[in-house]
């Protein structure tokens, strides 16, 4: 399952059309940057979609060396 998952997402995310679309989301959700606030809400909340993307970057560059 999580093998196709890969697969499928590595597909989507190494056209053109998906490289632009990931670039957006970790600019959008402060991937390379601080989530901090001063709401402790608001940065539970920045965190979890953060982590939305760190799942999908993590998810297609396990295994490239094997592929």
């Amino acid at each position: 399952m999580i093998d196709d998952l890969r697969a499928d997402a590595k597909m989507i995310f190494n056209t053109n059309e998906g490289v632009r679309v990931l670039e957006d989301l970790q600019s959008r959700f402060c991937v390379h940057q601080t989530t901090f606030t001063q709401d402790s809400h608001e940065t539970a909340f920045r965190e979890g979609q953060r982590s939305a993307v760190l799942f999908i970057l993590n998810l297609i560059k396990e295994g490239e060396s094997s592929v």
